[in-house]
């Protein structure tokens, strides 16, 4: 169940895409002044915002890997049963925890909610690498962001990984009712932030919400893994410790 999981069968198995990356707009400076509201600047703002995917991009997705076997069933059944639109529902905060267990499969079967979230709990995982990149890129101040297709169980990731140590869980599907890659989400995100679109650097494994993002004029990474974004990132001017994996 990644930031897209659990969708359409073609939205699972959409192939991953050599790396795209985007660099925005020169700017002067890599910061920009906040005032204060009584109209002083009273600090600066290091930019770029860096704004991260987190399933398959940060934390391993359990989806793949765990919820078949927790189901008992292929992939490619579980698709065929579940309900198409349930999980979308969920991602945006549609639906709560009880309707989501109704309308998981489409012929409405009972399943244990509770053993499915405890299989979750128990696959996330940082992806190799990552926790590392992200600790080097917090020691440089940058300001970081969540921005993800997540339903409220992304408290159960915090719970586990601490990600909060790194990142803010700013924008997630689940409280904004948009999902990547919706443009107005991208735009609601911006404008949320107070800067522009060139001010930020989005990094996601699927190509299709980094286009989104280039499209609006944020510069865009497609995350293949930790060592691949570090070297990206520095071709970008953010220069971190490349991991060892």
């Amino acid at each position: 169940m990644a930031g897209a999981a659990m969708h359409t069968s073609t939205d699972l198995f959409n192939l991953k895409k050599p790396n795209i990356w985007k660099k925005p707009p020169h700017r002067a400076s890599v910061s920009c002044c906040l005032g204060s509201s009584g109209g002083d600047i009273s600090r600066k703002r290091k930019l770029p915002i860096l704004l991260f995917d987190v399933m398959d991009t940060i934390v391993r997705d359990p989806f793949y890997h765990d919820v078949p076997a927790f189901f008992g069933m292929p992939m490619k059944e579980l698709l065929e049963c579940k309900h198409p639109m349930a999980w979308i529902e969920f991602e945006k905060g549609l639906i709560d925890e009880e309707e989501l267990s109704r309308k998981f499969f489409i012929d409405e079967r009972d399943f244990d909610l509770e053993g499915l979230k405890e299989c979750m709990r128990s696959g996330y995982s940082y992806l190799d690498g990552m926790q590392e990149l992200l600790q080097s890129l917090a020691a440089h101040n940058l300001e970081i962001h969540a921005f993800t297709n997540y339903p409220i169980w992304y408290n159960i990731i915090e719970d586990k990984l601490k990600l909060s140590a790194y990142l803010s869980w700013t924008f997630c599907s689940c409280n904004a009712g948009k999902r990547k890659p919706d443009p107005e989400f991208y735009l609601e995100v911006v404008g949320h932030l107070g800067v522009e679109p060139c001010d930020c650097i989005f990094i996601d494994d699927r190509p299709a919400n980094v286009n989104c993002a280039i499209e609006i004029g944020m510069g865009g990474l497609c995350f293949e893994n930790a060592v691949s974004l570090a070297k990206d990132l520095t071709h970008l001017g953010i220069n971190v410790s490349v991991p060892r994996i």
